[in-house]
């Protein structure tokens, strides 16, 4: 596929057509396997009674706790059944009465307050009946469905991260730098960040400025269903890695989007892989990687896609006399975002004492409400 390089796009429109283009796996419709409550069940601790027999004192049979059957149990005028929250109600009974309004006298327990038919029972069918839908196909997962499901006997499907490779790229990257070097923090930065997003993560080798290079790291990914590289994806003469990927044969989902960093973001599908090739400056490659990488994971794992962005109040102007928004840093004080001073994507020291991210539109903004970006 040849690379195309059109105009920026907008971050929504980058983060829409990700989504799209990776499929999710489908999930079943749910439906009740039996009347759910499958029985009438107690809400409360307390006493089984006939509310007909009003403040008289009953006998006490027994008690039933939640699992018990109760079909050896039936309650007749003037007795009554200790019975917990989630127990089956006993035979003749049809009230409870919550332990907080009984009084026990010789044996017997008497209400405080009259009875009243059905209070305190769940009712069998209640809450769903056998052959209900529950969902329809295709609804997202999340813990409570999966519970539901769980719930009406499926079993549940075995807990697997998705796998995430993480590849700063370039030649400058050294363990011992001289001045004109750098060390890698791109790519502990961003295992920890996936690892955070809920991902299992590799970090591999730093791949170099060198297209065959990077075009055999590229094809001996192994596990990694996800891989995210930190460099060479701009326009220099050394950013190998667009052209690379046209070489593969790679999709090309966008080049360069319009945001403030992170301006170079590519994202590509390769041989079933997702690629995330961010830019190289740290602070765009963390907050490319903190908006992109949940909604890759979200689609992957069958869930919602995720909502990013919380609401608060800039304490104070930030300008932004660029053609992009811009995502600023900030100390956050409760609902108050105090904007700090930075220069730029290059500012790690900036976003390591930052708490959020302020989105700050083209043209800049005063202090008022804007919507940020939590940091992990």
């Amino acid at each position: 596929m040849a690379l195309m390089r059109p105009s920026l796009i907008s971050l929504d429109d980058a983060l829409a057509i990700l989504a799209e283009a990776i499929p999710a796996p489908v999930q079943g419709a749910v439906r009740a396997d039996r009347d759910d409550p499958a029985l009438d069940r107690s809400t409360m601790d307390g006493a089984a009674v006939r509310f007909e027999d009003g403040l008289a004192p009953r006998r006490i049979l027994g008690t039933l706790f939640a699992g018990d059957d109760p079909a050896g149990w039936q309650v007749e005028p003037g007795t009554c059944m200790r019975i917990m929250t989630g127990a089956v109600l006993p035979a003749g009974a049809n009230a409870v009465v919550p332990v907080e309004q009984l009084r026990e006298v010789d044996g017997c327990l008497l209400p405080e307050l009259e009875p009243q038919a059905g209070a305190y029972i769940r009712r069998r069918g209640s809450q769903a009946r056998s052959g209900d839908l529950l969902l329809p196909e295709g609804i997202p997962a999340n813990a409570t469905r999966l519970g539901l499901r769980a719930q009406v006997g499926e079993p549940l499907r075995p807990f697997q991260r998705i796998q995430v490779g993480v590849a700063p790229t370039g030649d400058e990257l050294v363990l011992a730098p001289k001045p004109h070097q750098i060390r890698d923090s791109n790519g502990p930065m961003l295992a920890v960040l996936a690892h955070a997003l809920g991902a299992e993560v590799r970090i591999l080798p730093a791949v170099p400025d060198d297209p065959e290079a990077i075009g055999r790291f590229l094809q001996d990914l192994g596990p990694t269903q996800v891989l995210l590289t930190a460099g060479g994806v701009s326009m220099g003469e050394r950013d190998f890695l667009p052209q690379v990927l046209e070489q593969l044969g790679a999709h090309i989902l966008f080049h360069r989007i319009r945001l403030k960093p992170g301006k170079p973001m590519l994202a590509a599908l390769l041989d079933g892989r997702v690629l995330l090739c961010l830019p190289g400056n740290p602070v765009s490659a963390y907050l490319n990687t903190l908006l992109f990488l949940p909604v890759v994971l979200a689609r992957l794992e069958g869930h919602a896609l995720p909502l990013p962005w919380r609401t608060g109040r800039l304490t104070a102007q930030v300008p932004n006399p660029g053609d992009r928004p811009l995502l600023h840093p900030c100390k956050r004080r409760g609902n108050e975002l105090e904007p700090l001073s930075s220069r730029g994507s290059a500012d790690l020291v900036r976003l390591a004492q930052a708490d959020v991210c302020a989105w700050i539109p083209e043209g800049g903004m005063e202090a008022g409400e804007t919507r940020y970006l939590e940091l992990l």
